[in-house]
């Protein structure tokens, strides 16, 4: 007779001291970006108390292992440039982890805007592989939804799909 294993408790493993709490952010922080949202909510899941998580995120941002305007900056160039995001969307995922609206403007306002069009244009050509429709209008809707949802401007995503639609033979032929 097999005698079942018991699970560690989520709980009691995810505990950890202000000095544990301190030492792991400092190693995340050390590979990759992170903003006071995130540690914040790292803490809070380790069971940190308020005075605590502050003090550790004092010292993580006094030592520059955390920082807003940095954090944003690499958001800003990694969103645009890998992810194809707009700008609307890039604003509302870092309020989101609660970086304050200054720091967002000056990173979105440092961003190099270079092909945006361009990359548009990309997203919106890969998704009309994908789409299946009876009318040029509802090609048009589709197309429409998908630009404003990956967070670019009316303006900039009508006038994209658009000439996307006038190249368009029929939309049968998807």
């Amino acid at each position: 007779m097999r005698t079942p294993k018991l699970k560690p408790n989520p709980a009691a493993r995810r505990t950890k001291t202000p000095d544990q709490a301190l030492a792991s952010l400092m190693r995340l922080c050390a590979r990759a970006e992170k903003s006071e949202g995130d540690a914040r909510r790292l803490m809070r899941g380790w069971g940190l108390n308020d005075g605590d998580a502050e003090r550790v995120l004092a010292r993580l941002v006094s030592e520059r292992f955390i920082d807003d305007s940095r954090y944003a900056g690499a958001f800003v160039r990694e969103k645009m440039r890998l992810s194809g995001w707009g700008e609307y969307k890039i604003r509302a995922a870092l309020q989101r982890k609660g970086v304050a609206r200054e720091t967002i403007e000056e990173a979105l306002g440092a961003a190099d805007r270079t092909g945006t069009a361009e990359r548009l244009r990309t997203q919106l050509e890969r998704k009309l592989r994908l789409l299946h429709c009876e009318t040029r209008y509802e090609l048009k809707n589709k197309l429409m939804r998908y630009g404003l949802g990956l967070g670019y401007d009316y303006e900039t995503v009508h006038e994209t799909v658009a000439a996307l639609v006038a190249d368009t033979k029929s939309c049968d032929d998807f």
